[in-house]
């Protein structure tokens, strides 16, 4: 850390990104851009399907297409800025719009875990009490859960940034990777953190249990409730509606698991930036990918919204 006395406040930082030749930075940004397109595109395909088709008007469906918004708004978060540094290769990043990204960025982190507990509890339901299902997921209950979830998850970010902005910053310091997180930035300022630190244990500790335990708990209720069920075909049935769920809760987990509790050594640098793009760019294309293709609701919707736009091209 710096000498306080001879503290000389800094305004902006640079991102080292994922590398630094210009071939490697212009096959990054062709395949990134594709990435993030894609995930903009079957995202929104998702959302709107579960918006205007009646046949998905139902709790399952509502909070899939919370998770379509949701894992729009994240990539968001990190893929314009990374591709704009990829095609203007410019590395600079302002301390302002750092900490913008690092609020949004942990908002919609959080959203996402809370989320993804809200969605066991409705698989919860609706195997486990599916006479009772609709009844206590009524609409007003999901859009409660829904603003719960965005509620606390922006309430958490907020106490972050908070913390953050009594942070100083004495010299331009590269933060390696190709966007602004709470851990990069307690490694770079001339503060001591420890306040910053001991809040994200007490928050992580704390929600992050919670959270564990809410998203996991479910599923052993479900597997007993399976494991009763005697036809081979309604075990199916019912795995089936958990599996691309328990699919997205793993990767989303592991990526996590990974880039936070894994420890940083420079050994592990290159490794932890592979699992920090899965995290930020991969599963949100992910998600969609793995809901849609087994889900025939969803093929089904997407075959009845292409004959009716073509229906209606054709009136025209």
């Amino acid at each position: 850390m710096c000498n306080m006395r001879n503290l000389t406040k800094i305004s902006s930082f640079i991102l080292v990104g994922l590398s630094d030749h210009p071939l490697t930075m212009n096959g990054l940004f062709v395949l990134f851009l594709l990435i993030y397109l894609m995930t903009l595109i079957t995202n929104l395909i998702i959302f709107f399907l579960v918006l205007t088709d009646y046949h998905l008007h139902n709790p399952m469906y509502f909070f899939l297409a919370n998770l379509a918004f949701l894992d729009i708004c994240y990539s968001s978060v990190t893929a314009p800025r990374m591709l704009f540094d990829l095609v203007t290769k410019s590395q600079s990043i302002s301390i302002p719009a750092c900490i913008s990204q690092v609020f949004f960025y942990i908002s919609f982190g959080w959203s996402e875990l809370f989320l993804l507990s809200a969605m066991s509890y409705d698989r919860y339901l609706a195997i486990c009490h599916p006479l009772h299902y609709k009844l206590i997921m009524s609409w007003r209950v999901r859009v409660h859960v829904a603003s719960l979830v965005w509620v606390v998850a922006c309430s958490v970010s907020l106490v972050h940034t908070l913390f953050l902005l009594r942070l100083s910053f004495c010299r331009t310091s590269s933060i390696h990777n190709f966007f602004c997180d709470l851990p990069h930035l307690y490694q770079i300022t001339c503060t001591d953190p420890f306040i910053n630190i001991v809040a994200v244990f007490l928050i992580g500790v704390g929600l992050g249990s919670g959270v564990v335990i809410l998203t996991f708990l479910p599923y052993v209720y479900i597997l007993i409730t399976i494991l009763r069920i005697h036809s081979k075909t309604g075990k199916r049935k019912a795995f089936s509606t958990c599996s691309s769920h328990l699919t997205v809760v793993f990767i989303f987990y592991g990526s996590l698991i990974f880039i936070y509790l894994v420890p940083n050594s420079s050994n592990m640098v290159n490794l932890n930036k592979l699992f920090t793009v899965i995290s930020a760019l991969i599963n949100p294309l992910l998600n969609p990918l793995i809901y849609s293709l087994r889900n025939k609701d969803l093929i089904e919707a997407l075959i009845r919204s292409y004959y009716h736009l073509k229906f209606i091209q054709n009136s025209c």
